[in-house]
């Protein structure tokens, strides 16, 4: 089921006094900061043509702290965990605030494993979530299928994880739109084309509609996009890439119900592929990870190779009708953690480069955002995920007190 549609304010509706903030893109990084930041007193405008979109369009939604560890990443661990700890009450505050539901379940997730390859490497991805003090239960492949009967013969061994849930990405986003138009966010429908600098001071930016928005903080939260912009001095802006992104979107009828009662998750002849199912009956799969540049054409390819490794979990996913494919583009940085906060250029922040986390890393951005905006400063658990890791430059906050990682462990 689609989101809700959310009308948007538009342009001009701004005449008055220039923002406190502008916020350059309306995903999910860019909506929960605008949020944020008004809720703390702040005028906030938001720039984007079609706010709302983004790749929250073709997320799968999983909130996926656990199951998505990685060796190396046990600082983003850390934020990945505070952010899912946030999510109750940041899903029914918002849902109290907005109107609309978040469908927000938690389901838990399954990683499930074939051969002995499979299981050897979940074996190891087991032990590093038990050494990092994570609540990870190993299963053998009959109690696997013991929770969902649908699972394929061939599953040998999985790994439980009742604390990694989910939440409808599109829903999100549109309860994000109304939340935000509730608490008076002015939106420009249109891109910026342009960053506004002036006394070597961000301050603002020119749209692709001919519109300059001057303010005195300006966040660029444009995606993939967010490396790239007009106008900023160079080395300022973060060194994200795209990264491709296919997935499929099918239809549970009710004589199959539940297909699935959670996440399941596998690596399938060496490529990752998940099953997300939906209270609503729909049932997501993905996804492709793809250095495709900005190309963001669906592949037969890749819908094959999506539903012969998701038919390989679950056989009886071939009996599904099939409702959408789609192809989005991930934000990722070169150590594939969000690039948060002031940069090196007075007056201009960022928030991107959250690559396959940003939907759970949403609740958290948004507070420190909102924090940095308010006062100048990364919260604790936000300054390794500085913009000034990639370029080394300290950057000072408005008591000039320096806000590096290095600076202020």
């Amino acid at each position: 089921m689609p989101a809700p549609a959310v009308p948007v304010p538009a342009g001009p509706a701004a005449a008055g006094p220039s923002p406190d903030v502008l916020v350059l893109g309306g995903g999910l990084a860019g909506l929960v900061t605008a949020w944020r930041a008004a809720q703390r007193g702040m005028r906030v405008a938001v720039a984007d043509p079609s706010p709302g979109g983004g790749a929250a369009r073709v997320a799968a939604g999983m909130l996926a702290a656990v199951t998505e560890l990685h060796y190396g990443e046990e600082t983003l661990l850390a934020l990945s965990l505070s952010s899912a700890r946030r999510y109750p009450d940041f899903v029914r505050e918002l849902e109290e605030v907005s109107g609309q539901s978040t469908a927000h379940r938690t389901c838990g997730a399954l990683s499930v494993a074939f051969d002995a390859d499979d299981r050897a490497h979940l074996r190891e991805v087991h032990a590093l979530q038990r050494r990092c003090g994570l609540d990870a239960e190993w299963l053998t492949g009959r109690e696997c299928r013991r929770l969902e009967p649908l699972l394929a013969p061939s599953v040998g061994a999985g790994v439980r994880v009742d604390g990694d849930d989910q939440v409808d990405p599109r829903r999100l986003a549109a309860a994000l739109l109304a939340a935000c138009t509730a608490g008076g966010v002015v939106f420009h429908l249109a891109a910026a084309a342009r960053l506004v600098v002036r006394g070597e001071h961000a301050r603002g930016a020119s749209l692709t509609d001919g519109t300059e928005v001057r303010a005195a903080q300006t966040v660029l939260a444009t995606g993939s996009w967010s490396g790239d912009l007009d106008g900023a001095p160079p080395g300022v802006l973060p060194p994200v890439r795209p990264v491709k992104g296919q997935v499929l979107r099918l239809r549970v009828p009710a004589t199959y119900a539940p297909f699935l009662s959670r996440t399941v998750r596998a690596t399938a002849r060496g490529a990752p592929v998940y099953l997300v199912p939906r209270a609503d009956g729909e049932l997501v799969v993905g996804a492709t990870s793809e250095e495709m540049g900005w190309d963001t054409t669906v592949t037969a390819g890749g819908v094959y190779e999506l539903l012969r490794d998701a038919r390989m979990v679950a056989p009886g996913i071939t009996e599904l009708p099939l409702t959408e494919s789609g192809a989005g583009l991930r934000p990722v940085s070169p150590d594939n953690a969000p690039v948060l906060g002031p940069t090196a250029l007075p007056g201009l922040h960022v928030a991107t480069g959250h690559g396959r986390n940003g939907v759970l890393l949403t609740p958290v951005t948004g507070d420190v955002m909102a924090e940095a905006l308010a006062t100048g400063r990364l919260p604790h658990d936000a300054r390794p995920f500085a913009p000034d890791r990639f370029t080394g430059t300290p950057v000072a906050d408005r008591t000039g007190i320096p806000t590096s990682r290095e600076q202020t462990a």
